[in-house]
């Protein structure tokens, strides 16, 4: 595709992209339980308005933009006044889950080779449960991870294996409140007293967590500690762009003090331009997520969030306890708050299968991998939008799980994963492309179906199934070069 000899109007550019948009998941639907945390219209109003205010602003340089250096303080504050935080807490705003979790692990490597230049190569320890960010920012940073298991049944974080995996080159230990997956708060008082025995750092991934946890708790729920009240607390990462409700991209990385931050800083001033200091890993930023953020927190008001943090619960429970009279179907573990996985006892209802069924009819569901002790699942992530839809989505679930119970079971699939698992063996590039075609992967479209696809990844090792996800993507991402519009 090449840049058109003449400029488009503004009716054909909104046209086309609306055009584009057609093929996305329909959010604005209320059943989509993933990626998108809806706060209504009446709050998408107000963050538009306030994101392009500041879409032009730059956060590169604070002196000459001081307002955003205020709404930055301000949301900062806002968010550790919210999660009971001292006077000496400090922190930075960035572009979500993934940044504030690199810079956390950036700021534990930074303070290692300040404190411990022994340390040649770095370890952090991290539950199975852990977020994929975690084992990105390692690889980023050119840290070690660690990785523990987690208990049968509750998929906690087992405290005893990381004991025993702490080593002289061990720089910090990782937990969450909740882990993504199946949505439990690790034991955290017990990872974090564990990290101050040893003289450790401890982060705390509250990325999805932080803010609901803590209005659950102010509604009586009960919810175990997990700030950075906890002893040996030294870091917390909490996104406003999930129960927050703000717009993508926003995020707050917190610090116990000013002292441990310093080393999330970064400055150059030994080039010939101009001279850069960036708290955060982007340097140019718009000041749009910002302003959307402080607007959004300053909008639905503390009154707010704890309606819609009761109404998400109740929603919740009352899925879970639909769920569970399902035959076939159970919840994993015991979620924390609204966010939880289920998993399939019955050989005729494969959850892969059920979630592209599900998503014929407009419900989208997320497919996790079986890992370890975590059998394959579908992800549930309930939010202010999807909650009202709780009663027709179960509905759905139970027709839907009924009709496979009539259906043959696929074998064919069954054999397919055994076949792939036999060419895995002797892994090279070729056998990818033979994978993808045994998986019904063919040019660069998304598939319709994703069941083969899910099958196909969960059964290959590690590693060769992480090169496939990067082979397709980087073919995938060839679409449209060689085409005109």
């Amino acid at each position: 595709m090449k840049i058109p000899q003449k400029g488009m109007s503004k009716e054909e550019i909104l046209k086309t992209l609306k055009n584009y948009k057609g093929h996305d998941l329909d959010w604005k639907s209320g059943r989509v339980f993933g990626y998108i945390y809806d706060p209504g219209e009446k709050v998408h109003d107000v963050i538009n308005d306030a994101y392009t205010l500041y879409l032009a602003e730059n956060g590169l340089d604070p002196l000459s933009f001081p307002s955003l250096l205020r709404l930055e303080n301000e949301v900062v504050s806002m968010t550790a006044n919210l999660l009971d935080c001292d006077h000496e807490v400090v922190g930075n705003f960035s572009s979500g889950g993934t940044e504030s979790l690199i810079l956390a692990v950036k700021t534990s490597r930074d303070y290692a080779r300040a404190t411990r230049p022994q340390i040649k190569e770095p370890e952090m320890v991290l539950p199975i449960t852990a977020h994929a960010s975690l084992f990105k920012a390692a690889h980023y940073l050119g840290l070690k991870p660690v990785v523990t298991p987690v208990h049968d049944n509750t998929f906690l974080a087992d405290v005893a294996a990381m004991r025993d995996a702490i080593t002289d080159n061990t720089i910090l230990l990782v937990c969450s409140a909740p882990g993504y997956a199946h949505g439990v708060v690790d034991p955290i008082t017990e990872i974090a007293a564990l990290a101050k025995e040893n003289g450790l750092l401890c982060h705390v991934d509250a990325c999805v967590g932080g803010i609901h946890l803590t209005y659950m708790r102010r509604l009586g729920y009960d919810v175990p500690d997990f700030n950075l009240n906890v002893p040996g607390v030294t870091s917390l990462s909490v996104d406003l762009h999930k129960y927050g409700y703000a717009a993508k991209g926003a995020s707050i990385v917190l610090y116990k003090n000013k002292e441990l931050r310093k080393f999330q800083i970064w400055a150059c001033s030994r080039w010939t331009g101009y001279t850069v200091i960036n708290p955060a890993v982007t340097s140019s930023k718009s000041g749009g997520p910002m302003a959307a953020a402080w607007a959004v927190l300053k909008y639905i008001g503390d009154d707010g969030y704890m309606k819609i943090v009761a109404d998400v619960m109740q929603a919740t429970q009352n899925l879970i306890e639909g769920i569970a009279h399902i035959d076939g179907l159970k919840v994993l573990g015991q979620p924390s708050m609204c966010m939880f996985a289920l998993a399939s006892t019955n050989e005729k209802i494969n959850v892969y299968r059920l979630a592209d069924k599900m998503k014929v009819k407009g419900w989208y569901l997320q497919p996790q991998f079986a890992r370890e002790n975590s059998p394959s699942n579908l992800h549930v992530s309930m939010n202010r939008s999807t909650a009202p839809r709780a009663k027709s989505f179960l509905k759905a679930f139970e027709e839907t799980v009924a009709e496979m119970k009539r259906e043959e079971v696929d074998q064919e699939t069954r054999d397919l994963q055994a076949e792939l698992k036999k060419l895995a063996l002797n892994f090279d590039e070729e056998t990818f492309f033979k994978l993808a075609e045994m998986a019904g992967v063919t040019g660069v479209e998304p598939p319709e179906n994703m069941e083969k696809i899910n099958m196909l990844l969960e059964a290959l090792p590690y590693d060769v199934s992480e090169f496939m996800l990067t082979e397709y993507l980087n073919n995938m991402m060839l679409l449209g070069q060689g085409a005109e519009q």
